[in-house]
């Protein structure tokens, strides 16, 4: 195949994107969060803490008492008791702690989605490197198709007189220069390709997309914000947090309340049978002291780390969404001047007309590759802030 169309070719598909490259990422993030240990044990984790979220709603168990006296004479007789009561706390009690175990269950909801999220994201941004080592492998071979085809040139023009060892010399050390480039991105392909495996509960992918994902147009600032902000399983969690201590004030007044107990009692004693009702009642005079005053504190807290989570979200993305901003502003220059100019084949047919030396050659084409591998560069790390910025979204 010619070297110049492999080598179009490769140019071509630096600037490819398609919706398939969409569904394979989705594809591959859908599989990690099946197979991920980390997300399935996160899962189990949230069923456990639901069923204990659930517990010590109830009223306590009954006591039951049963005695049985052996009189010392006939005279005496025998005493047989018969005790059953339930204790029970201030009816409105068993109210809060229902509201806060609903709570509490969906703080742990919210919990395990920012704790997918972060695995999730993690998944992304390796194939989002994965997505651009390839296409770097891509144009890597085109070079190094190129190089070689130049190296077996020389080779040839030498043994006519047509060129000098050293021409030769720079052809060959600019072919084993790319060469080890290709070995060592393949070298990374395979590394990200185990990561993704590891993710994947062991499971092998083999990523070989070449196509980012389609990106929708990015609004303003303030309205990109105002969108994901409610989408943040962090601020929820804290959020929730602070309702659930808002409800535990509510549950230490309720608890302060006088605790009951109601029952039943019978006697029986020198063949007489008494028996009744048993009703008390706990004074809580010290063993709740200092709970409200507590709660109170936990609420105060709570609203502290709802302050500095928001603060240091906000400032995250306006870090992020300044370096997408610079990255989109450079990547568009990029894509200008590689779309409007191929210096590859303008130096190509000054060297072989004579133009310029193989050693002017290889200069301005390491140039020319240069911005080519900036321009991959940049455009991975455009999509990587992308998929950052919309995180909350996975």
């Amino acid at each position: 195949m010619n070297t110049k169309f492999l080598y179009t070719l490769s140019f071509v598909l630096l600037f490819i994107t398609n919706i398939k490259a969409q569904e394979n990422i989705d594809k591959v993030l859908l599989e990690i969060a099946k197979n991920n240990k980390s997300i399935n044990a996160n899962n189990q984790f949230l069923e456990t803490s639901k069923l204990k979220y659930k517990t010590g709603l109830t009223l306590e168990n009954p006591k039951v008492e049963y005695e049985y006296l052996n009189g010392s004479s006939d005279a005496t007789g025998n005493q047989k008791e018969f005790y059953i009561v339930q204790s029970f706390d201030f009816p409105t009690a068993y109210l809060k702690k229902r509201q806060i175990s609903e709570k509490q269950i969906a703080q742990t909801y919210f919990k395990s989605a920012a704790y997918k999220q972060e695995i999730l994201l993690q998944a992304k941004q390796y194939c989002i490197e994965l997505i651009y080592l390839n296409k770097k492998q891509v144009e890597l071979k085109a070079r190094f198709l190129s190089t070689d085809k130049l190296h077996k040139s020389y080779q040839k023009k030498l043994k006519n007189g047509d060129a000098s060892m050293l021409d030769l010399n720079k052809a060959k050390l600019q072919l084993l220069t790319i060469e080890n480039e290709v070995r060592t991105n393949a070298s990374l392909i395979n590394q990200f390709n185990q990561k993704l495996q590891e993710m994947n509960g062991g499971i092998f992918l083999n990523f070989r997309d070449l196509s980012y994902p389609l990106i929708s147009d990015v609004p303003d600032f303030q309205s990109l914000i105002n969108t994901l902000k409610g989408q943040d399983p962090v601020l929820k969690s804290f959020l929730k947090e602070q309702e659930i201590n808002l409800k535990q004030v509510e549950l230490s007044k309720a608890l302060a309340l006088p605790k009951m107990e109601a029952g039943y009692r019978s006697q029986e004693l020198l063949g007489q049978k008494l028996q009744g009702v048993h009703l008390g009642i706990t004074l809580p005079l010290w063993e709740n002291k200092n709970k409200v005053k507590h709660q109170k504190a936990a609420v105060i807290y709570s609203e502290l780390q709802v302050d500095r989570h928001q603060t240091a979200y906000y400032s995250q993305m306006r870090q992020l969404y300044t370096k997408y901003e610079r990255l989109s502003s450079s990547l568009e220059d990029y894509k200008q001047l590689l779309a409007t100019s191929n210096n590859k084949i303008l130096l190509d047919k000054a060297l072989k007309l004579g133009t310029i030396s193989t050693i002017e050659y290889f200069m301005e084409i390491s140039y020319f590759y240069s911005s080519i591998d900036n321009y991959l560069q940049l455009e991975k790390e455009y999509h990587q802030v992308i998929a950052s910025l919309y995180k909350y979204q996975l």
